[in-house]
């Protein structure tokens, strides 16, 4: 399934990554993918916020994984960014397939990691429009589709 929506601000972005809070569990995968500056660390933020983070989320540009255990989020989440990325073999590294069982992954520039590291991932996708706003859109895998809202 497929599908999209405007987000016309900063806080409608914000206000998407807390309804998509409702509906993540444990062992979940969820790779945004745009442009730099498209709103992929904002939806991020709204969705750590909304699971209890206090404060804002830094972006894990440069420490690349950034982990929140409870009770500083609702349940384990690593924040991963993989930007920096230089080699493939570097994603073997981070360790990310044995925390992927009992964590939520958010996994920014899921590109960098080659082919189809989480097949059963939510994607997400990010694009500027010409009046500043972003279109975002996605694709969502079976396992997703009962909890899905948006159509």
């Amino acid at each position: 399934m497929s599908g999209g929506l405007r987000l016309g601000s900063l806080a409608d972005t914000m206000a998407f990554g807390a309804r998509l809070a409702a509906l993540v569990e444990a062992g979940d995968v969820v790779t945004l993918e745009g442009a730099l500056g498209a709103g992929k660390t904002s939806i991020a933020r709204g969705l750590l916020a909304a699971l209890g983070l206090q404060g804002e989320a830094p972006s894990p540009t440069f420490a690349i994984v950034q982990p929140y255990a409870p009770p500083e989020t609702r349940l384990p989440v690593l924040h991963v960014d993989l930007y920096r990325l230089d080699d493939q073999a570097e994603l073997d590294e981070l360790g990310l397939d044995d925390a992927g069982y009992d964590s939520l992954l958010i996994v920014e520039w899921p590109d960098r990691a080659g082919g189809d590291a989480w097949p059963d991932a939510l994607r997400l996708t990010l694009a500027t429009e010409p009046d500043g706003a972003r279109r975002l859109t996605w694709i969502v895998p079976a396992a997703w589709e009962r909890r899905w809202p948006f159509r």
